[in-house]
């Protein structure tokens, strides 16, 4: 009996059929505390200067890997050049140990892809706060965000990827600097 109790505590089963839904919202600009008190002429319709937006750098679809997995995974600068990478409509399983992971593995269809994450380089997020949703992971400072060219959904228990996008490369709208 203890390792009927020791393997379903290892797999976590009802995990399946449980949903964490997160909606963290997407990180805006902090307005300076003078932004409101700056002057502006009269008759003048600008307004007090605002800080930059934060600005998507790159983005890809979410593909299933061991479990079904969608979504959009959004590499993304805030003003103070930091990064954080944004999951979007996630929509994926449920797991027993599920991390994020930026990595310089290659995104592949299929079962070829499951394992090809923990090959190369890779930097974890931190946990999976919710298998549904919209979520924010920073992404330490000093990772040079180049080197990384995928994100996975990374079961660290049984060293599988439930699913994976590749990053491409986002050009500025016209007028936006890049």
């Amino acid at each position: 009996m203890p390792v009927l109790g020791a393997g379903v505590y290892w797999f976590q089963p009802w995990k399946l059929w449980q949903d964490d839904t997160v909606h963290e919202a997407f990180p805006t600009a902090p307005a300076s505390p003078g932004d409101a008190a700056k002057p502006t002429r009269p008759g003048s319709t600008a307004g007090p200067a605002t800080p930059a937006d934060p600005k998507a750098v790159a983005e890809g679809a979410l593909i299933s890997h061991e479990h079904a997995t969608t979504g959009t995974a959004r590499l993304v600068r805030l003003p103070d050049g930091s990064h954080i990478l944004r999951l979007e409509n996630l929509d994926t399983s449920n797991g027993p140990d599920l991390r994020v992971w930026l990595t310089d593995a290659p995104v592949k269809e299929g079962t070829a892809g499951w394992r090809v994450f923990d090959d190369g380089a890779y930097v974890s997020l931190g946990r999976l706060k919710g298998n549904k949703g919209d979520q924010n992971y920073p992404v330490p400072a000093g990772v040079n965000i180049a080197d990384y060219s995928s994100v996975t959904i990374w079961c660290d228990r049984f060293d599988v990827s439930f699913g994976a996008a590749k990053l491409r490369a986002v050009q500025p709208r016209e007028g936006e600097l890049a």
